[in-house]
């Protein structure tokens, strides 16, 4: 195997959980409960039944569960089924660097291979740690969503890789594990561009599908290929040789610096949206003439980059419309699931605010971004009247964290939106008692299987 590739092997065998600071294990806890309450939030979306039901018909080795639906699938299917909820909803964490992604979403896998082999806590949490060092570093290394490749390049490695330090492996089977994530599945930008469709919120599931699938061969004895970063067709072919500095497997630790939301919208959103329900009672809809939205590249790329984010209408591209969120924000005064429902896309009132919006990236929003996310907004009043207001970092960037109560308090209202609110709070307990757990199928997948 080249280099790189005994290099990431050698790093996953160096974590360990008795190593991880108490930071890092309690970080660990909140994402998982970000996460867990992020899949329940979408459980009734039709995408995500969909993704239930392909889980359901294929049965065999049905030993993971498929959270809140009361049956069990084989890991991968799981992987997809839990991953797609988890995403669906565009309420999990982000992490943004040279590229962005979501790295909650190699928790589906670990978590599926977890229940299917009654994995004690401590190895879970050292396995989902170890994945976000990999995802995040790895964000942090090089910029290739604009190069066309999308967060599953990185999400299938570091699930592999979380997936084989979970089951143990070796070292050569890591690496096998390794190439055998990558090689197969490169990941198009495409996914994220234009109109947005139902793959938006399933490609990160995938990967962790794919993460489960590669970690399945190399166990089972698999080769994959020796030049998957260094050789002719590698990675390193592909986007020209970077250097990926691994965090420090002492820590401290990358999940301590992602960004959990509290709007179920795009990360890049979160600043203007926080900026828009701040002003929203000192400007009426109806009385608006102009929105000027400044921020950064990023943003409009990924909410403002072309016509369609001026007239969504899908759920997927609604959540990454700055003119749809904003506009939602100031006629209702919150953002929640229930307003990407599609009757509201065409609203007379919503598109007409919409048609009001105007977004640029500035050269101080761009100096501003990553370390911030920053939105300036602009109100312009039919009686000229200006009302502004700035935002860096929204409620629950890593510099205006959520505290563990702020966090409860999103956890239970997903839960009791769902109808689940009891079942919600056994599951909670469960998770933050996750690094006592010696098997978390019986401690914690278990009260998540029921309907």
């Amino acid at each position: 195997m080249d280099h790189t590739t005994q290099r990431l092997a050698d790093y996953a065998l160096a974590t360990d959980y008795r190593k991880l600071s108490p930071t890092a294990v309690h970080e660990c806890k909140r994402r998982l409960i970000d996460t867990i309450a992020s899949a329940m939030s979408a459980y009734d979306d039709p995408v995500c039944a969909m993704a239930r039901n392909l889980a359901r018909k294929r049965p065999a080795d049905a030993s993971a569960g498929v959270w809140g639906s009361g049956f069990r699938a084989a890991p991968e299917m799981a992987a997809f089924a839990n991953g797609v909820m988890l995403r669906f909803m565009d309420i999990s964490d982000t992490y943004v660097g040279k590229s962005r992604g979501h790295p909650s979403d190699i928790m589906a896998g670990i978590l599926a291979v977890a229940d299917a082999t009654r994995a004690g806590g401590p190895a879970v949490i050292n396995a989902v740690t170890l994945a976000y060092d990999v995802y995040c570093s790895f964000i942090d290394a090089i910029e290739i969503n604009r190069r066309g490749w999308d967060q599953p390049v990185y999400g299938v490695i570091a699930s592999a890789m979380g997936i084989g330090r979970l089951l143990g492996f070796d070292r050569d089977t890591m690496m096998n594990a390794i190439a055998l994530a990558l090689v197969p599945n490169m990941a198009l930008s495409q996914a994220r561009n234009g109109a947005l469709s139902n793959w938006k919120g399933c490609a990160g599931a995938n990967a962790a599908r794919n993460g489960v699938f590669a970690a399945m061969l190399a166990q089972e004895g698999f080769s994959g290929p020796a030049g998957v970063f260094e050789g002719t067709g590698g990675l390193y072919q592909v986007l020209g040789r970077f250097d990926w500095p691994l965090p420090d497997p002492n820590g401290p630790h990358m999940i301590e610096r992602t960004h959990i939301k509290t709007l179920p919208i795009c990360f890049h959103g979160q600043s203007a949206v926080s900026a828009a329900l701040d002003l929203r009672e000192r400007v009426p809809a109806e009385a608006v003439a102009e929105i000027s939205i400044d921020t950064y590249d990023t943003a409009v790329l990924m909410m403002a980059n072309d016509a369609t984010r001026w007239a969504p209408d899908t759920h997927e591209t609604a959540d990454h419309s700055l003119p749809y969120c904003v506009a939602i924000a100031l006629l209702d005064g919150e953002v929640t699931p229930a307003s990407f429902e599609a009757h509201r896309f065409a609203e007379p009132a919503v598109v007409e605010l919409m048609r009001k919006v105007r977004v640029q990236a500035t050269p101080d929003m761009n100096a501003a971004y990553p370390e911030a996310a920053p939105a300036r907004l602009a109100v312009r009043m039919k009686s000229g009247t200006m009302h502004e207001r700035e935002v860096l970092h929204a409620k629950g960037h890593a510099r205006n964290a959520l505290s563990d109560a702020e966090l409860e308090g999103k956890y239970r209202r997903i839960f009791a939106d769902a109808n689940r609110h009891a079942q919600g709070e056994t599951v909670l307990r469960a998770a933050w008692a996750l690094e006592v757990s010696e098997d978390v199928a019986a401690s914690l997948f278990a009260l998540l299987e029921r309907e």
